[in-house]
């Protein structure tokens, strides 16, 4: 074996008909998955390395196949040996949205057109072979709010009347995403890659479920880790309801969705920062806590709206709006 690689690698890579390439190793963020790039001269791919029992490549695998069968531009695979943990998949290169919008703003309303355009198209396809979003999905993921954030405010919180608010104002949502489409969960500018011939990849994509068609838009426009205006925000919203047909409730939905995963974000932020020891992700609180706003000002969201303002202090909430984090 290589040093500091995979078990098997080097007969997984001889199968598969990269005998003898450099494997550079990447930096990632994941505890046990771990990035690797291949190269074989001028050719280039990427090396999963997903151990079980900590990890599992199988619904990376179940993803993308569905996706690239549909006409999305997931990674394509090469090779896979699960049971060891290694995939070999197609390499996307090191174009980030984020980053390369970063480098180059003025293309910015170009870039984020064409990701509302892969999700009009991936929600004309019918829904995959994948879980529902349900109602007990949502609201464990809207319960890391009251598990985790509010313990590191100190706060003593009614966390009975926050699941009684959540089923009311999701309860009509659940009736209006049948059949579903396909939910990706973490669709923003940190999984999108820009591909050379133009073409945008995607990736961690891997936890999809079936749900509503406003939540990828919701990751993608009220972006945790970027700054997105609300005048972008309204336009690319207003392209996709013109693009899909969406009608006048797609609109609550929307600010339903976005008050749920912006109430999960800033659970997840306060658990990392609790449990993990991760405090860069404070620093992104009042990004989310903003757009978190502007969803709950939506007649929709009135429960929710209501619970908030009996629990949460008026002066907490105008901190992180103004910029300060935990």
């Amino acid at each position: 074996m290589s040093e500091g690689l995979p078990a098997g690698v080097d007969e997984f890579l001889e199968d598969a008909g990269w005998g003898g390439a450099d494997v550079e190793p990447l930096v990632g963020d994941a505890s046990f998955r771990r990035y690797f790039r291949v190269r074989n001269g001028s050719a280039t791919a990427m090396l999963m390395d997903a151990p079980p029992p900590h990890e599992d490549p199988g619904p990376f695998l179940h993803v993308g196949k569905w996706l690239c069968a549909h006409g999305m531009r997931a990674p394509r695979i090469y090779a896979e040996r699960p049971t060891q943990g290694l995939v070999l998949i197609e390499d996307f290169g090191a174009d980030r949205m984020r980053d390369w919008l970063d480098a180059n703003p003025e293309a910015e309303e170009r870039v984020y057109a064409h990701a509302i355009d892969a999700l009009v198209e991936l929600h004309r396809q019918p829904p995959g072979p994948f879980e529902p979003y349900d109602m007990s999905v949502y609201q464990r993921e809207a319960g890391l709010f009251v598990e985790w954030y509010c313990p590191a405010m100190k706060l003593e919180v009614d966390e009975g009347g926050w699941r009684a608010a959540w089923d009311e104002v999701l309860d009509l949502l659940l009736k209006r995403q049948q059949p579903g489409v396909t939910v990706l969960r973490d669709y923003h500018a940190e999984n999108i890659m820009l591909l050379p011939n133009g073409e945008q990849g995607l990736i961690d994509f891997q936890d999809a479920l079936v749900g509503h068609p406003a939540y990828d838009l919701v990751s993608l426009l009220q972006d945790a880790r970027r700054d997105v205006s609300p005048e972008l925000e309204r336009r690319m919203l207003d392209r996709y309801r013109s693009q899909a047909g969406a009608g006048a409730e797609f609109e609550a939905d929307y600010a339903r969705l976005g008050a749920q995963r912006n109430a999960k974000i800033v659970g997840i932020f306060a658990r990392l920062w609790l449990r993990d020891g991760k405090a860069r992700y404070l620093a992104m609180i009042p990004r989310v806590w903003e757009a978190m706003e502007r969803d709950l000002a939506h007649p929709a969201l009135v429960p929710v709206a209501d619970w908030f303002a009996a629990n949460i202090p008026a002066e907490l909430r105008a901190a992180h709006g103004a910029g300060i984090g935990l």
